[in-house]
């Protein structure tokens, strides 16, 4: 089993905190994103892939109305517990809980008390927390898989990545578009997810043996409860509206409009803004043109739409940082690197490459150089393989 030591670690935490084995463990990996950039809640396109990392979350009914949360990798095993009735947005303290609190809310339309019991459970993993690999998504989509199997829940994939997609925004605070629950639910080992935000379809693209994925994570703290990500999204929606006013064909999300009408239009728009529009236009574009090379099997030309995204988003989205742009100029330097850019939400966190596998050690070596020359320390450089999503555990 894909990181069966972290099972282990659950299981037998649960054993030792409430006595026998949990009725339901659920797994969820954490995602990369490849190749399109805050297009997910502009009912664009995206590129991800589920990674071989992820968290565990086991659970059991409980014996009366008490929900009981466990997460293991905070503070050692931090515990919250709560009824029913009390089942809301955690403010101050364990807000951690937020994300299996919300989840668990939603499963039920809201109204938790439905349950009729509570539940006992708990979770870990070992996806680099504020490494912008999506942890939240990945525990989200494990509670709500453990939770919908101990009470007989029955609902499709996309009705579960927006089950957590509302908690996040409700609960946690966070205005995510659907990209990161969805790329945890689809993944497919050795595959990418490409995903269409407009219809919600779903599809699985073949990356062949010859390259490999590395996460680098800077050392740049990854938070996106704050006004950077809100901002964006108003950007854009603002623009939409706007481009609906002047364009003669219906437009309801930045992916009704080209980049040839943004030239045209642009003038209308405040500068800021957009500047922000033209990235996730250009985004989809990249991930349509992306599909066509990698069909064709240019998984170099694919690369070089990679580092074209970062330069969208170091000058267009402003959602990089300097400890990101570096570890991408880096890249560029390195012939077995054939595409680098941010990885998630932006403002810390990770950068995505696209390298050639058997030269891994040496583009770990030269990127961590450039990085400490800058910084005076290390970020952290892991082979990353597209690995299968979110599923119940038969063990």
């Amino acid at each position: 089993m894909l990181n069966q030591e972290v099972y282990d670690k659950v299981t037998a935490a649960f054993a030792a905190k409430f006595g026998g084995k949990p009725a339901a463990v659920a797994y969820a990996p954490g995602r990369i994103e490849v190749l399109g950039n805050h297009t997910d809640y502009n009912e664009g396109f995206v590129f991800s892939a589920a990674i071989d990392k992820g968290t565990f979350f086991a659970a059991s009914p409980a014996d009366d109305d008490t929900v009981t949360l466990v997460a293991l990798d905070i503070n050692g095993g931090e515990t919250y517990s709560c009824k029913l009735a009390d089942v809301k947005k955690v403010e101050s303290g364990s807000t951690w809980a937020n994300y299996p609190l919300g989840t668990f809310n939603w499963l039920f339309d809201g109204e938790p008390a439905k349950a009729g019991k509570g539940f006992k459970a708990v979770f870990g993993g070992n996806i680099p927390l504020g490494a912008g690999l999506s942890s939240s998504a990945a525990l989200e989509m494990s509670t709500v898989l453990a939770l919908a199997k101990i009470y007989g829940v029955e609902k499709d994939k996309t009705t579960l990545a927006k089950i957590g997609q509302k908690a996040e925004h409700t609960f946690a605070g966070c205005p995510c578009g659907l990209l990161d629950q969805a790329s945890s639910l689809y993944g497919k080992e050795g595959a990418l997810v490409k995903s269409d935000f407009r219809t919600c379809e779903f599809e699985n693209v073949p990356m062949g043996d010859a390259v490999a994925f590395m996460m680098v994570k800077s050392n740049a703290k990854h938070a996106l409860v704050d006004g950077a990500y809100a901002s964006r999204r108003q950007a854009c929606e603002d623009a939409a509206k706007y481009f609906a006013g002047v364009l003669r064909h219906p437009v309801t999300h930045l992916r009704d409009v080209s980049t040839a009408e943004w030239v045209l239009y642009r003038g209308g728009l405040p500068e800021t803004t957009a500047k922000r529009a033209i990235h996730p236009i250009g985004e989809d574009e990249r991930v349509l043109q992306g599909a066509v090379l990698l069909e064709k099997g240019d998984v170099a030309g694919f690369g070089s739409l990679m580092f074209d995204s970062h330069e969208s988003s170091r000058n267009w989205f402003e959602n990089s940082c300097e400890e990101l742009d570096t570890i991408v100029d880096a890249a560029k330097a390195i012939p077995e690197v054939l595409g680098a850019r941010l990885s998630g939400g932006g403002f810390g966190g990770s950068c995505c490459l696209l390298v050639r596998p058997e030269a891994a050690d040496k583009i770990a070596a030269q990127i961590t150089q450039a990085y400490k020359t800058a910084y005076g320390d290390e970020p952290t450089c892991a082979v990353i393989k597209p690995s299968a999503g979110a599923h119940l555990v038969n063990a």
